[in-house]
């Protein structure tokens, strides 16, 4: 017989159809499953420790699906190596959600691109560093030199002129250069650039390996230092809103778990590095942690307007947004203030 006969084929299908029909009929009788279980959520981040809440979210989300048999979708972290990547995968659908700069998911929703930040990522993380061995010591010392920064939306950037701007200096008083952070520890090293203003862990790597020293960290000049927040598009609020929040308690519950102490930091560094997120040195990302303990924060992610705001400001004087935005066309505060407690058992 010719299975793909038309006649034959016929006759299997509705064989397949009857074995069905019966396995639906007689309820003592097992039936087999056809439905997949469900796709992860993929989440973009970068590989930095400002984004480090979302592995452990990922982790813990995971673990505790295995502890309670729980089917439901979980979420799977999307490496990226820069913003304009991240910022066009979340722009055409790619991927539904992503760590971003605050300042850039501004400016989208001034474009009409339909995203909304539902939570903070971290608080603090970003440093300004120079050659262990150059006679910079304050911000007056850097009159004319070459500076690298991540990108003009990058909070790092506004952090770099709030503190030329302590020195009575503008930026037109040093030579900006936009770079990846990855190659910033080799460009100081080489001479390439004067400085350079990024988060961590590229700020730990150069210092760890005894080259470069912090001339300013957001630890000591700017406690309520805002950078990477987590944005969503408006479709998956609309279309899902428990998998928002279910991702929003995850984020939320990591932060609190990352501050409660070495333990925690150890067990996240031994996460983060791995090939399936981060895939860095491990002993860079712990230096983070350690030296000093507050040089990333992420306990306090609650959602505060004021500070919104004032990055908005600071945005705006930078150029990098060219009109104000409504805070609730780019914000979402809905998911922080309907937070569900997440225990973090890892």
């Amino acid at each position: 017989m010719n299975p793909r006969h038309p006649t034959n084929l016929h006759k299997m299908h509705r064989r397949q159809w009857l074995a069905g029909a019966l396995a639906i009929a007689m309820p003592g009788v097992p039936s087999v499953s056809m439905a997949a279980s469900p796709k992860p959520i993929l989440v973009g981040g970068l590989p930095v420790t400002c984004n480090l809440t979302l592995p452990v979210a990922c982790v813990a989300k995971a673990a505790g699906n295995a502890r309670t048999g729980d089917t439901s979708i979980q979420f799977e972290y999307s490496k990226y190596n820069g913003w304009p990547e991240i910022k066009e995968s979340l722009m055409t659908g790619r991927i539904q959600a992503a760590y971003m700069l605050a300042p850039l998911v501004m400016d989208l929703s001034d474009k009409k691109i339909p995203i909304k930040i539902v939570s903070l990522g971290h608080r603090s993380g970003a440093v300004i560093m120079v050659r262990t061995d150059s006679a910079h010591k304050r911000f007056t010392d850097l009159k004319g030199k070459r500076i690298a920064i991540p990108s003009r939306f990058a909070v790092d950037f506004l952090f770099l002129r709030k503190m030329l701007a302590r020195e009575g200096m503008t930026p037109k008083d040093i030579e900006i250069i936009e770079m990846a952070p990855p190659d910033m520890p080799a460009a100081l090293y080489a001479k390439a650039v004067d400085a350079y203003c990024t988060g961590e862990p590229f700020g730990a790597a150069a210092q760890r390996a005894g080259y470069a020293r912090p001339l300013s960290m957001t630890r000591d000049e700017w406690r309520n230092y805002i950078c990477c927040v987590l944005t969503v598009r408006e479709e998956l609020i609309r279309d899902n809103r428990p998998l928002v929040q279910d991702l929003v308690n995850h984020i939320q519950a990591a932060g609190r778990w990352l501050d409660l102490g070495a333990a925690s930091r150890n067990k996240a560094v031994d996460i983060a590095a791995g090939r399936k997120f981060f895939n860095q040195d491990p002993n860079i990302i712990r230096f983070v942690m350690e030296n000093p303990a507050d040089r990333v924060t992420y306990g306090d992610l609650r959602m505060i307007r004021a500070e919104f705001e004032e990055l908005m400001k600071l945005s705006l004087e930078a150029g990098t947004i060219k009109r104000p935005v409504a805070y609730e066309s780019y914000v979402d505060e809905s998911f922080v203030k309907n937070i569900k407690p997440v225990s973090i058992t890892l």
